[in-house]
């Protein structure tokens, strides 16, 4: 024994000390990366041009600025509403099918997600355009006369987000779905349920932490999504993310550009405790 753990008495670090220790790079981490550049976008939404509030009455007063938030809250609501409906017996299929053929479409669902986001974007661009394969096609096949508008408006935004949010839905509910035992739906069976009525009764009941979670994904990236909107929305459609991104890069207008920022945090983190609230897995009872 050497002499500091003599004089010590031998006294070994507690556990509190040595979570301590593990935790203290995580929580440095948060505070440099999350908390002060949150803190520093309030003080600058309050504190820019001059000490006030009004870059938060500017933003909630203004018929412009409200539309804005309106058309990021319905296009959030539509790419997740579309993203569920979609990714949901996309999910059950997955963790249905056999094992071989689970493996290489989810393989092929997680390349989606590594490539390039631009690069994808600019994809549905060639694709949803007027002289486009899609409306080349629809023409071709007599289901149009002429060719649809699909980009430069809501539905070129729904289309392009869709397709990019749809791993977000799918991924938690694969492991959810996987989690259910098969005999439960058998037993439902058995006691008389439809297939539908095992569905809505058993199936879907079971598998809402993983819905609420794949939703509340969605919804929080679509809100803060930035190229997507402006590459294939326009000006007419713009959303909230697109709206701080002017502010800042006037760089003279920090403080509606800290307020906007803010005001999407104080809703993403409403809809984050409301999801633990209701939605929680590990929530007893």
């Amino acid at each position: 024994m050497t002499l500091a753990a003599k004089i010590g008495g031998g006294a070994k670090p507690s556990k509190r000390d040595g979570a301590f220790g593990y935790l203290m790079p995580a929580f440095l981490l948060v505070l440099l990366f999350f908390i002060v550049p949150v803190l520093m976008l309030l003080l600058r939404s309050i504190l820019e041009p001059e000490l006030g509030l009004q870059n938060y009455e500017a933003l909630l007063g203004s018929t412009t600025y409200l539309r804005i938030f309106l058309n990021t809250f319905i296009v959030a609501g539509l790419v997740t509403l579309i993203s569920v409906v979609i990714g949901y017996p996309v999910a059950w299929l997955l963790a249905i099918m056999p094992e071989r053929w689970s493996r290489i479409v989810l393989a092929i669902i997680i390349l989606s997600m590594w490539t390039n986001l631009l690069a994808r974007t600019y994809a549905w661009m060639v694709l949803l355009q007027r002289t486009g394969v899609i409306n080349k096609t629809l023409i071709g096949l007599g289901l149009i006369d002429k060719p649809l508008a699909l980009v430069n408006n809501l539905v070129g935004v729904t289309i392009g987000m869709t397709y990019i949010m749809l791993p977000f839905v799918i991924l938690p509910l694969i492991g959810v779905i996987r989690s259910i035992d098969p005999a439960t739906l058998r037993a439902a069976a058995l006691c008389g349920a439809n297939r539908w009525q095992c569905f809505v009764r058993v199936l879907l009941p079971l598998s809402a932490s993983g819905v609420a979670s794949g939703a509340l994904m969605v919804f929080v990236m679509s809100l803060g999504y930035f190229v997507t909107p402006a590459l294939l929305g326009g000006t007419a459609n713009m959303m909230l993310a697109e709206l701080v991104a002017q502010f800042v890069q006037s760089l003279v207008n920090w403080g509606m550009g800290g307020a906007a920022a803010l005001v999407l945090l104080v809703v993403t983190l409403a809809l984050y405790a409301v999801q633990l609230r209701y939605f929680n897995p590990n929530k007893a009872g």
